[in-house]
């Protein structure tokens, strides 16, 4: 089984991918399987979204156009904050998903990537302050399959790599709450792309996601043009399987399904 579990498209707004396109490069890289998950965010500048039904009428029809080549997902990318969660229960009873990535761009109402978030802060604080986001919102909201890239704190970080060691306490009260609510993490590819110096999430966590009999998990290249289409998801298997992981998961309505490595 070959899939990817993390794309975005012109229904995103950083990017101007048509889905069709992304399906013809997934059938020349032969591809069984596609998700595409664009982007969902609420932050202080309002909220930032794809046209759901312009979005999910795409899918369909091309889910009928390509249903004998290869299987396309009905996913999303909620870009979550705890203090924002009615808005995306209202969509999650509206529509219906196979698969939800939750993931962590703002906090506190400040984006990551331009480091409003971290301004003012020590690395110790900002990196501390991103994982209590995370772990007090999965307390309140569980309409969700995987968290997307745990770390991407360390995509923004201009002090460089902060030791997993000051961040593990908190992250295995993450894990450990995912991992009890049958939820999952994301191993994400686009670390490659971002010249980090690890892998996303890290090493260190994914080691330690399976040490505490994490299972569920899924790999995407978080491409937002089609050439980085299913870049690196193969080598991911291989790593997964070095270090201890058995399987992979895809989604459908919902429930994970697994895949051996």
């Amino acid at each position: 089984m070959n899939a990817d579990y993390h794309i975005h498209t012109s229904f995103s707004s950083d990017s101007s991918a048509k889905m069709e396109d992304y399906i013809k490069q997934a059938l020349a890289l032969n591809l069984d399987e596609i998700c595409f998950t664009d982007h969902t965010d609420y932050g202080n500048y309002g909220c930032f979204s794809c046209n759901f039904e312009s979005y999910f009428k795409e899918i369909k029809i091309l889910q009928e156009k390509y249903k004998n080549k290869i299987a396309i997902k009905q996913g999303i990318e909620f870009g979550l904050q705890a203090h924002h969660k009615d808005y995306f229960e209202n969509i999650f009873k509206k529509y219906s998903f196979d698969f939800i990535i939750m993931s962590f761009h703002l906090v506190e109402d400040k984006d990551l990537w331009d480091r409003s978030f971290q301004y003012g802060k020590t690395q110790a604080q900002y990196n501390r302050r991103y994982y209590e986001e995370i772990y007090n919102t999965i307390q309140i909201y569980d309409k969700y399959s995987v968290l997307g890239h745990l770390d991407l704190i360390r995509r923004y970080d201009d002090f460089g790599e902060y030791p997993f060691k000051h961040s593990k306490e908190i992250i295995e009260k993450i894990l450990t709450h995912i991992i009890q609510n049958e939820k999952g993490i994301e191993l994400n590819t686009s670390s490659f792309r971002y010249g980090l110096k690890d892998l996303m999430p890290s090493k260190d966590i994914l080691k330690f996601y399976r040490e505490l009999n994490g299972e569920i998990i899924t790999i995407g290249s978080d491409s937002h043009n089609t050439r980085d289409l299913g870049y690196k998801i193969k080598e991911m298997r291989e790593f997964l399987k070095s270090i201890g992981y058995k399987y992979f998961a895809t989604f459908d309505k919902m429930k994970p399904i697994f895949h051996k490595l």
